[in-house]
């Protein structure tokens, strides 16, 4: 089959999506676990010291205005990662994702510079995220947070991680059943939403007052 943007909406559109076995490898494999991640937006927790970095607004925030760096980062080899699920098909793929209006960016400047960031596919109220990256202490983190306050007043209804982590537990996430989570994409993308680029100050004391309050 080729992979085409339309393929791959519809491959999320019944829970599946793809990955490469490396970076150097040109075939992709449909991935569709048993145990799904996902980040519930109406049980988000922000550990107590990330408040503090986000009240201090140490990051630029910006959201769209560097995609392609983005994926591209998240496809950079790392100290404690030799290689990548990230082939250059993927990246192809997704940044036609982003120019059709279905992917997002959440991105970490400072200084000017790029430091960190995720990105991920958006259909319906579902966001499917797919990899972020940091260049600076707690970058990819802050991102993480300004993407989920984002998701929440854009009305999101279900935040997809794929898998769970020791770093995605601190914010919640759990694994849910692989029926539960297609019960739970079949309403999501059935359902009208809107990613805002743009938030102000109030909207993320908030969150994080929010967020606080229910641990």
């Amino acid at each position: 089959m080729h992979l085409t943007p339309d393929v791959l909406l519809r491959a999320y559109a019944i829970g599946i999506f793809p990955m490469a076995e490396g970076r150097a490898h040109s075939e992709l494999h449909w991935i569709d676990p048993e145990e799904r991640g996902v980040l519930p937006l109406d049980a988000f927790h922000i550990p107590r010291r990330l408040r503090r970095i986000l009240r201090r607004g140490d990051f630029e925030i910006r959201c769209d205005s560097a995609f392609d760096q983005v994926i591209q980062a998240c496809a950079e080899h790392r100290e404690n990662r030799r290689d990548t699920w990230i082939n250059p098909t993927i990246e192809h793929l997704y940044n036609d994702l982003f120019k059709a209006g279905f992917a997002h960016s959440v991105e970490c400047w400072h200084e000017g510079e790029l430091v960190g960031g995720l990105y991920g596919v958006s259909l319906g109220a579902a966001f499917f995220g797919e990899s972020m990256f940091s260049r600076a202490s707690d970058a990819s983190k802050v991102a993480l947070v300004h993407l989920a306050l984002r998701l929440r007043l854009g009305g999101y209804l279900l935040l997809d991680t794929q898998f769970v982590t020791d770093h995605l537990k601190r914010f919640g996430a759990v694994e849910i059943e692989r029926d539960e989570y297609r019960s739970r994409l079949a309403k999501a993308i059935t359902t009208a939403a809107q990613f805002p680029p743009e938030v102000g100050q109030a909207e993320l004391k908030d969150f994080i007052a929010a967020c606080a309050a229910r641990r």
